[in-house]
């Protein structure tokens, strides 16, 4: 990691709410996922947004800093310009959507508590006391004032500036009582300041070391100091004054003048006989300033290994010293004595940053090579949390049918499966030998399909975790995509160089048909929701629809204006979009082969200039198009994206652009902005071209021969912002995309939007409240879903006694159902009426069940969304139960073999006459999953 070893820390108070808009909007999605597999950035700019907290699958960014919790429970850190938070004990990730395009490890550490806003940071570090924090840049400390609880105009105070490394700094530590803090640079130097003017201490240089500093440490209650290298060298520091002994300096100039007048006006009043001057000078003030001497020097590479240190952290309380080095090693000590604890190694690449929690049990490690976070428990050698994104660029995703998993593929060839749920990827699959073109999920939800560039296409099962089919070509060929028809029994899969698109059976595994007559790549595959029809996309600029049940021939064969470069069907089956290489995404009729409608995306896109383009995006925007298209869940909007930092939904109807939504502004990435910088333009050439950072972790830059991909021959390059895939998810709350960041989830939260719906002057809250006096709790409930506040919903509906459910319900108007089965769909996951919502649900559907059925098209997205939490509770219940019952079974066996032991026994023994009539009492968790005790 480079420079400062920072992290997050703060947890937003649970009073404050985000403000709602007084007019009525578009629906709103806000990011609320993000996952791991991200690159570095550089400091360009620094953006807010309203807090918005949520799950996130893989939040952990690559380079940056973790840093405990103050409950000591969570683990937090950077999230790809955001900020994350991970409760270990329940293993659910929360997230602000608080962005910003900061440097590689620049988040923010240690606010204080009560503070309403996250902090992000673009210089190289920060670290906070109770009321200021310091913020160092290149080779200067800055010290600010903190921001209170109330808002101001000027927020930020500018305190001191403070002068003393020569290079550049590496990190940061204050003192307990925040008296002082010291600095540690590049330049092999550590350096102590005052945060306040002490006459005995403005500032002290400390060397002793042969390499650039890593970390430094305060001892606790002290001003002793740890200095660690990256040479792996410990230089222990004893200062010879206390805390205490630190005194201010006395005003001079005119601000003595001014307190020399303060105290004549307070003297106004006193008697004339009263004399005060100044008092001789304490025996404080004749002493020194303060020195520091070296007691110990350790080092770490004892055996000659020469292995870098590239992380620490301290703990104060247990004085428990924790290293990480290049070669994924890390060793515990203890100081001042330096004993060695323990020495583990956790990964083959080099570990970037270090925490220890509150009680100090457990370590957070954050990997920047492969994205990894993992929190060890040291004292009983186990792992509390292993987390790993992908480590290349994310290609496709999909969603499962009840929108409880996502499954991403990646160019490293291995497939990840995400609860969004709780955020955590459970399963990894390494079988594929090249990237990942394209995944999918059956009918069912418990296959997973995938084709992949090593000629391959794989199943795999999510209830054994094992690849149990493996299907491939008659001849070696590249698989572009996959598709699975709705029964799950036949899958397709398009070939990039041989044009074909090629037929299996899922239950045999035998190739069925090999479908030829494209003269181009396939590009995307999509069957038809309802028919047993597939729509394959080439760059032949044609789609052609295949009957499965007429022995795949080509039904009809729709022409194009341009390259086919992605197909999708409507959920219903009655429409087809299909996106093209002069940025258009044109709609037909399955049925008919007759063009229903066209958008031009080509100005909605918006693409940057990259760098090394010699020409204005306005030009280079006419080779860009969108490469990845999917319909809502109703059917009405269409989401778009491709080369750009843009997603587009278009309402297909009014083939009108609804919303854009910016992915990244990430300034470090390639093709960011429209326009470049000026004044990086010399007449030597462009600056931005000029890596500084290329030296910093491993030397020089090493030129990599005949490199065609990425990189393009060397070690360091800017990643092109683009989006590859997006998926809706079939509950219609959320849509996934993965991108250039990651993998990205927009999530529509109605909480933070004030959407009233049929609302007029006589709906007030009042009313409402009045009404469930009365026990009018019909017109309460309707009266609650037009003013669409959640909280007069919660407390209508719970107002209803279970006894009156059944006549409620049935009294509801149709058009008012389906909002309640998506506000019941939504408490489920934060209520504890759990049995009180089933009944809800219950009666509603056996009321209202015909008619739901008749418009199953625009209800569907709400009862898979019922149906998603429904599950969940299911799944904690059941593997809670399962538990119990497993344990009720070995108590059970274990009375029965102490039955059988007794008769054995000397008659006259009473060993075990007290256990004779023991008992069995079992204490399960209260969690799902967690651990249990038999009494």
């Amino acid at each position: 990691m480079e420079g400062a070893a920072l992290g997050f820390s703060y947890e937003p108070p649970s009073h404050v709410q985000p403000q709602k808009p007084l007019r009525r909007q578009w629906p709103s999605f806000m990011p609320v996922v993000q996952s791991p597999c991200c690159l570095s950035s550089s400091p360009r700019a620094v953006r807010v947004w309203p807090g918005l907290g949520s799950c996130l699958p893989g939040c952990w960014e690559r380079r940056g800093a973790c840093a405990p919790g103050q409950p000591g429970g969570r683990v937090q850190g950077p999230c790809r310009r955001r900020g994350g938070s991970g409760a270990l004990e329940r293993q659910a990730p929360t997230f602000t959507s608080q962005e910003a395009a900061s440097r590689p490890g620049c988040c923010p550490q240690r606010l204080r508590a009560g503070l309403g806003t996250a902090w992000v940071s673009d210089p190289d570090g920060l670290r906070f006391c109770g009321r200021k924090f310091v913020v160092t840049k290149g080779n200067i400390a800055q010290m600010y004032h903190a921001p209170g609880r109330k808002r101001e105009f000027n927020a930020f105070v500018l305190d001191k500036t403070y002068f003393g490394p020569y290079d550049e700094t590496t990190c940061i530590d204050w003192t307990d009582d925040s008296k002082c803090f010291a600095v540690g640079s590049k330049d092999m130097s550590t350096w102590v300041f005052g945060a306040e003017r002490w006459d005995n201490l403005i500032y002290y240089a400390l060397g002793g070391h042969k390499d650039a500093i890593v970390a430094c440490f305060f001892e606790s209650s002290s001003l002793d100091l740890y200095t660690l290298s990256q040479d792996g060298a410990l230089c222990v520091w004893q200062c010879d004054t206390p805390p205490e002994g630190l005194r201010l300096k006395a005003p001079t100039g005119w601000k003595a003048e001014l307190l020399q007048e303060a105290e004549d006006d307070d003297e106004e009043g006193e008697e004339e006989t009263t004399v005060r001057g100044k008092a001789a000078p304490p025996a404080e003030e004749q002493q020194g300033k303060v020195k520091y001497s070296r007691l110990a020097k350790y080092f770490f590479n004892k055996e000659g290994d020469f292995n870098n240190l590239t992380a620490a952290a301290y703990h104060r309380k247990t004085r428990l010293l924790v290293t990480g080095f290049a070669s994924g090693i890390f060793h515990l000590h203890e100081l001042p004595e330096f004993n060695l604890i323990h020495s583990l190694s956790i990964s083959d690449q080099r570990i970037a940053s270090i925490a220890v929690n509150g009680s100090g049990d457990w370590i957070a490690f954050g990997c920047s090579g492969l994205g990894q976070l993992l929190v060890w428990e040291w004292q009983s050698e186990s792992y509390v949390l292993k987390q790993q994104g992908h480590f290349n660029s994310m290609v496709s995703l999909a969603y499962s049918p009840d929108g409880q998993y996502i499954v991403t593929g990646g160019d490293d060839g291995k497939v990840k499966v995400w609860n969004t749920l709780s955020g955590f990827c459970f399963v990894t699959f390494t079988e594929h030998s090249s990237g990942v073109t394209g995944v999918t999920f059956t009918a069912t939800g418990y296959v997973i399909v995938t084709s992949s560039m090593d000629g391959t296409v794989r199943a795999f099962d999510l209830h054994r975790y094992r690849n149990f089919r493996t299907f491939t070509s008659p001849r070696p060929t590249q698989f572009s995509c996959v598709a699975v028809d709705c029964s799950g029994e036949v899958v397709s899969a398009g070939a990039q160089d041989s044009f074909e698109v090629f037929i299996w059976s899922m239950q045999t595994g035998r190739l069925l048909d090999v479908l030829s007559g494209h003269e181009g790549p396939i590009s995307s595959l999509c069957f038809n929701p309802v028919k047993s029809v597939l729509a394959s996309a080439s760059w032949d600029r044609t789609v052609r629809l295949w009957d499965m049940a007429d022995s795949w021939r080509t039904t009809e064969t729709l022409s194009l204006t341009s390259d086919a470069l992605a197909v999708t069907f409507r959920p219903d089956g009655a429409e087809l979009a299909v996106a093209t290489l002069n940025s258009q995404i044109t709609f037909w009729d399955p049925e008919n082969a007759v063009q229903t409608g066209s958008i031009e995306g080509r100005h909605d896109l918006k693409t940057g200039r990259k760098e090394l383009d010699k020409v204005t995006a306005k030009h280079s925007a006419k080779g860009k198009a969108f490469s990845t298209l999917c319909y809502s869940a109703d059917g009405q909007s269409v989401l778009a994206g491709g080369a750009s930092k843009f997603v587009c939904i278009y309402h297909v109807k009014e083939q009108i652009l609804r919303k854009k939504f910016e992915v990244s502004c990430n300034l470090s990435l390639d093709a960011m902005e429209e326009f470049l910088n000026r004044r990086k333009m010399t007449e030597f050439g462009n600056l931005a071209l000029i890596d500084q950072d290329a030296g910093v972790e491993d030397g020089v830059v090493i030129p990599l021969p005949g490199v065609k991909k990425g990189d393009m021959s060397s070690r360091h390059f800017k990643p092109e912002i683009r989006v590859t895939s997006l998926r809706f998810s079939p509950t219609g709350r959320c849509w996934a995309a993965t991108t250039t960041e990651g993998l990205l989830v927009y999530s529509l939260d109605t909480q933070m939007l004030f959407d009233p719906f049929e609302l007029d002057t006589g709906v007030t809250p009042a009313r409402i409240r009045a009404a469930l006096r009365q026990q009018d709790y019909t017109r309460a409930i309707l009266m609650a879903f037009r003013l669409n506040e959640r909280k007069l919903l919660q407390e209508a509906l719970e107002s209803v006694p279970w006894g009156e459910v059944e006549v409620v319900s049935s009294s509801l108007p149709e058009l008012y159902v389906e909002k309640v089965l998506e506000f019941l769909a939504s408490s489920f996951e934060v209520s504890c009426h759990l049995e009180f919502y089933l009944i809800w649900t219950q009666k509603l559907l056996l009321a209202h069940g015909q008619k739901l059925k008749s418009r199953a098209g625009k209800v569907l997205p709400a009862v898979q969304f019922l149906q998603k939490s429904i599950q969940r509770h299911l799944d904690d219940v059941s593997r809670l139960c399962d538990w119990n019952r497993y344990n009720i079974q070995y108590a059970l066996a274990v009375s029965k073999q102490r039955g059988l032991k007794r008769p054995s026994e000397p008659p006259g023994s009473n060993e075990g006459a007290e256990t004779s009539d023991d008992t069995l009492h079992l204490l399960g968790s209260g969690q799902a999953g967690g651990a249990g005790q038999l009494v």
